[in-house]
């Protein structure tokens, strides 16, 4: 398993092809993307990376293959609308008994269920206590989110009909700015549902990687319904951090970063252009590159209190004020 200080030193490498000949390939212990002129794109030791994101086309060996899992980093293909295509390399895979215990029927999913949705909660509410300038309408939202009590849920459908409601208070007020109608998951109706769907991929791949780390089986949650290839448990431990893109899409507005003539609108749908895509890709990454430690250490921690079944107190806890 990885210690933090190991950790620490590690390196994403998240690399969009360009042409249709660029290749990875190793060169002394380092991974190099070179174009079909053979050109250095990009060059890293393999000992510093964390992991690897492709987007767009590439030519992959069982060279390249043999290599992430001797290094034991995974890489991540992906298409140009960055939805994931295909995950090389799981280290960990053959814990058996973090397994049973994801599996044990007497075990609380619902417990845990709670607190992800309750620190997502909490974190919403932070977002919005942190605004410099609160209107009536944003103080109301604020002392509503404090009365949601998630204790209250007796089963997974409750739950989640407190965390939505909750969800759609929080998105009205934190996005009034940018003229927010609703938050739409994948429909891309507007600039802003796009943007937070990007900036969730990367959260959600970055937390499968660490979860990857210790050999979860990632079909197998405790909040999100599992079904046929849907790796609900990384949607689970992904609630507490998605305030981290919720904030960077706010300062991105602030700030004048978005700038709405780098997406096309075509068949309903907003998409962003390719050459735009480096960008908006650095705004996400950049702000989960600051918070990879506390990522970490939270499914690290997660991990621990799987095995030795510690106390409900002793349950990771990420707020993003702190």
């Amino acid at each position: 398993m990885m210690s933090w200080p190991d950790f620490k030193y590690k390196q994403i490498i998240i690399h969009k092809t360009i042409g249709e000949k660029e290749r990875l390939r190793f060169r002394a212990d380092n991974l190099v993307i070179e174009d079909e002129e053979g050109n250095v794109l990009v060059q890293q030791s393999c000992h510093k990376i964390f992991a690897v994101f492709i987007v767009g086309d590439t030519t992959l060996t069982s060279v390249i293959i043999k290599k992430s899992v001797a290094f034991s980093f995974p890489i991540i293909l992906m298409n140009h609308n960055f939805k994931v295509v295909s995950r090389i390399n799981c280290a960990a895979e053959g814990n058996t008994l973090l397994r049973r215990i994801q599996y044990d029927p007497s075990f609380d999913n619902l417990f845990v269920a709670k607190e992800l949705i309750r620190q997502k909660i909490n974190n919403q509410r932070n977002l919005l206590s942190s605004l410099r300038y609160l209107s009536q309408d944003d103080k109301d939202v604020i002392a509503k989110l404090k009365e949601v009590d998630v204790s209250s849920a007796n089963d997974i459908h409750e739950l989640m009909g407190i965390e939505g409601s909750a969800s759609k208070l929080f998105f009205s007020a934190y996005f009034r700015p940018l003229g927010w109608q609703r938050r739409e998951p994948r429909c891309k109706r507007d600039i802003y549902n796009l943007l937070l769907d990007i900036g969730y991929t990367y959260l959600f791949n970055f937390i499968e990687a660490m979860l990857c780390l210790y050999g979860f089986d990632l079909y197998q949650g405790v909040l999100h319904t599992n079904f046929y290839q849907r790796k609900s448990l990384v949607c689970d431990i992904v609630e507490p951090f998605r305030c981290i893109i919720d904030k960077r899409l706010r300062k991105a507005y602030n700030l004048g970063q978005i700038d709405e003539s780098d997406f096309f609108f075509s068949k309903g749908q907003w998409s962003l252009e390719y050459k735009n895509q480096e960008k908006y890709t650095k705004l996400f990454v950049r702000d989960l590159m600051d918070e990879k430690e506390r990522i970490f250490i939270y499914c690290q921690t997660y991990y621990r209190w799987l095995m030795k079944k510690k106390s409900a107190t002793e349950f990771p806890v990420f707020n993003i004020s702190e």
